[in-house]
């Protein structure tokens, strides 16, 4: 990672997109139309199980994948990033809805674009169940894509969500940039290269396959965490390290997060990004965090083919990683 002058290299705002004000805009949409349940998802007591609702899109990763013509993957990430939301708060998700919003109908590209929600359905094995399609041309450039996802949950299986002192953190790999951040990377690369370009770490893909990586979906978890006393999850997307706070007001302190992908190393080279602004865009290297006691995160550790415990919960406030205070 660099050390590069803050003033001199590329920042998520400079593109484009504030966190702070998104943040800021969420909290004044969720204001004017009231309190509800969760977090990462939306919850509704149904009686003997909560009904939890996500709903995300793909961002601008779809811009990638229109410079390279291939919308193959990009229902993966949009299933993903609304399953991933509903795990992280204990939910089973069971169903999915798309949106499908284009400029022009096109029917390869819509087929290219129903595989890959085949393929994420497949992967976090849950019903596709209806979509739309609108065509609107005076608002639509290219084409835009969202969905909303469908989940159970007992009362038991939530995560309470709020992390404890002392608690262990178990981390997970993510499969690479995942669909987060994509607007600073973009800008990153694009300034001396083209997406067609081979990728500098791997000569068998171009810059372009590298930055459309799937995000992985993490289903695999729900077993294990729901068979101990997991106190809450974060799924590492907007906001890359800081959602961690989204566990609670503590310090989480990392010691062994999972080395980043070459693809982060590339995107900060490229924009002269410094490490802090790297770790609260994106997931560099780890894509699921759990909170949980000493013993219970051992054994989950254990049971999952990839985890490994990567650091603790204690008193105090922030994020400490590879050195930073975030």
């Amino acid at each position: 990672m660099s050390d590069d002058d803050p003033d001199k290299g590329l920042t998520y705002a400079e593109t484009g997109v504030d966190i702070d004000e998104s943040e800021a805009a969420t909290a004044a949409l969720l204001g004017a139309i009231g309190e509800f349940d969760g977090d990462f998802a939306g919850l509704v007591d149904i009686g003997d199980r909560y009904l939890a609702l996500a709903t995300d899109g793909v961002g601008t990763k779809l811009l990638v994948a229109e410079a390279l013509s291939d919308y193959s993957t990009i229902g993966i990430d949009c299933i993903a990033m609304n399953a991933n939301d509903l795990i992280a708060a204990g939910v089973t998700p069971v169903a999915f809805v798309d949106y499908l919003a284009v400029e022009t109908p096109d029917d390869e590209t819509a087929e290219r674009v129903g595989d890959g929600l085949a393929a994420g359905a497949e992967r976090a094995d849950i019903a596709l169940v209806g979509g739309e399609t609108a065509v609107m041309p005076e608002v639509i450039r290219g084409l835009d894509l969202a969905g909303a996802c469908a989940g159970l949950a007992t009362e038991a299986e939530l995560f309470d969500g709020d992390a404890r002192i002392g608690d262990r953190l178990v981390g997970i790999p993510s499969s690479g940039i995942h669909s987060n951040g994509l607007t600073l990377a973009r800008e990153a690369v694009t300034r001396n290269h083209d997406y067609t370009d081979p990728f500098p770490h791997d000569g068998d893909r171009t810059i372009g396959q590298v930055l459309l990586e799937p995000t992985r979906i993490y289903r695999e978890v729900l077993e294990p965490l729901h068979a101990v006393d997991t106190h809450a999850t974060a799924h590492i997307t907007g906001g890359g390290w800081t959602n961690l706070e989204r566990m609670g007001e503590n310090r989480y302190v990392i010691e062994d997060a999972f080395d980043p992908q070459a693809v982060f190393e590339f995107i900060q080279t490229e924009g002269e990004i410094t490490d802090e602004e790297m770790h609260r865009t994106f997931n560099m290297g780890t894509g699921f965090v759990a909170a949980l006691p000493e013993a219970d995160a051992e054994a989950v550790a254990a049971d999952l083919d990839d985890a490994r415990i990567i650091g603790r919960v204690e008193s105090g406030n922030g994020v400490s990683i590879r050195g930073l205070e975030l």
